[in-house]
């Protein structure tokens, strides 16, 4: 308690009581993230306005050895900006401002706090949007986005938050003020803005973001295809793009999910159908009508049983609204849900799907699909209830074995939420003792008092071995000293 009050009068002579949170009360609502499923009280919460407040936070926590985990609009799903029990949660909420605005360069410089949809209202004026769209977008922040490397619907098309981000200003834990990424098409030396991008706030504290904008395209129209065979639907995903149409999005919904949605938001789903895709063709209009006469034909060839286009645009933002309100309206289904994050190559949907519903029967718990079936990244919703003594944990076991089948047929743990604490054991999976030796050596790197977000994202190879992993040999350090890892 002593320790907490010195603390707390040392970051009270840099922040007013209302940027300063420390009674339970005030920081019960910062115990998770949207993964609710771990919770844990932080010793305080920074809420700055200001960079040089961010670098007095900083130096004092550096100064004292106390942890620091960065928080954006809380709306994660992996525990990533969970906080530390003897840390500081730095909120950057208050970092809301779109600095500028570059028409002629199609860029915008913005702070971290900023909602991603907040970017492409602002833009709209001058015909531009910011492409990556996560289901969140309405409340997630830019930062946020950032430090997951997060994606959308139209991800497919357009790419994750590393292909729409130029340059990062950052400080790392000891002070320093780092420039990552440049104004222009490219930049010299190691990628580092790639580095910085998914690193989960491990590395250094975002503070200000340049993101590339596009031109709002001429016309875009979604396509509504029917399937009485989710597996068919997922082997039409992969026949459509094996033609060489990139649709702009490309969203599977098994029935369950469809269902839901159309209750929570009144799409206009089938309710009688095993499996929807939603498929979106966006440019000129040359373009996007002859796409959709291609795709059509191929959704017909592939399986199909009913074809819809949305005849308007009001239709075609209704069709979208229920795909991005399936998160929610799941929700609605069961106490509790888990979501998983896999993502594999697209030719392999079909044969996850069926692995993903024997597991289901196994475990006696209904999944919910619902993914961006276009890059393979999968969304499978484990209901369950906490209430019931080790239900969490057994959902836990399903899940990892899902993720462990992606891994198996050539993908990988996450896709966009990251790895944060909910998938750190199935890393052991996914990378051997070199990786993550060298992973760790990377935070090192720019942490080396190992204050960001510690405990997130890079297992320990102790945590490893005691995962029974193969790469550890049978549960065996390779080497004696890599236990501090």
């Amino acid at each position: 308690m002593n320790d907490k009050q010195s603390l707390i009068r040392q970051l009270a002579k840099t922040l007013p009581d209302s940027q300063l949170l420390h009674s339970q009360e005030d920081l019960k609502p910062y115990e998770c993230d949207a993964l609710s499923a771990y919770q844990v009280v932080p010793l305080a919460v920074a809420i700055p306005e200001t960079i040089e407040q961010i670098k007095s936070i900083l130096s004092i926590c550096y100064d004292n050895d106390v942890p620091v985990v960065a928080r954006g609009a809380g709306t994660g799903l992996s525990g990533g900006a969970l906080p530390h029990e003897e840390g500081i949660l730095l909120s950057l909420a208050k970092f809301n401002q779109i600095i500028s605005i570059d028409a002629d360069n199609h860029t915008a410089v913005v702070q971290p706090g900023v909602r991603n949809l907040a970017i492409s209202e602002a833009a709209k004026e001058f015909g531009l949007y910011y492409a990556p769209d996560p289901s969140s977008q309405i409340a997630c922040s830019i930062g946020g986005n950032v430090a997951e490397n997060a994606g959308g619907v139209h991800c497919l098309k357009y790419g994750l938050t590393v292909h729409n981000i130029m340059k990062l200003e950052v400080l790392t834990m000891d002070g320093e003020e780092l420039t990552i990424g440049c104004d222009a098409f490219d930049s010299p030396g190691y990628d580092l803005l790639a580095l910085l991008t998914g690193s989960e706030g491990m590395l250094a504290i975002i503070t200000e973001i340049t993101v590339k904008l596009l031109p709002i395209p001429a016309i875009a129209k979604v396509i509504m295809a029917s399937f009485d065979d989710i597996a068919v639907a997922g082997q039409a995903v992969s026949d459509v793009i094996a033609k060489g149409i990139i649709p702009a999005g490309l969203e599977l919904m098994d029935n369950a999910a469809l269902k839901a949605a159309d209750d929570f938001v009144h799409a206009g789903y089938p309710q009688d159908a095993a499996a929807i895709l939603l498929c979106e063709i966006d440019g000129t209009t040359e373009e996007v009508e002859d796409q959709l006469d291609q795709t059509k034909e191929i959704l017909k060839q592939s399986g199909a049983t009913h074809i819809q286009i949305a005849k308007d645009e009001e239709q075609r933002a209704q069709f979208w609204a229920g795909r991005k309100a399936a998160f929610p309206a799941v929700g609605r289904l069961s106490p509790d849900y888990y979501c998983m994050d896999g993502t594999i190559p697209r030719h392999q949907i079909a044969n996850v799907l069926k692995r993903i519903s024997d597991l289901s029967e196994e475990y006696s718990q209904t999944i919910v699909n619902v993914f961006h079936a276009g890059d393979g990244n999968l969304h499978p919703l484990i209901l369950f209830d906490a209430n019931n003594e080790g239900e969490l944990e057994r959902t836990e076991e399903l899940g990892g074995k899902i993720l462990d089948f992606c891994v198996e047929v050539g993908g990988t743990i996450t896709g966009e939420h990251g790895v944060g604490i909910e998938k750190i054991s199935q890393m052991c999976n996914q990378f051997n003792s070199d990786e993550i030796t060298q992973f760790h050596d990377i935070k090192i790197a720019f942490d080396e008092k190992q204050l960001l977000n510690p405990g997130k994202n890079i297992p320990t190879l102790q945590r490893c071995a005691e995962f029974g992993a193969m790469h550890v040999h049978h549960g065996e350090l390779p080497h004696p000293e890599l236990e501090r890892f």
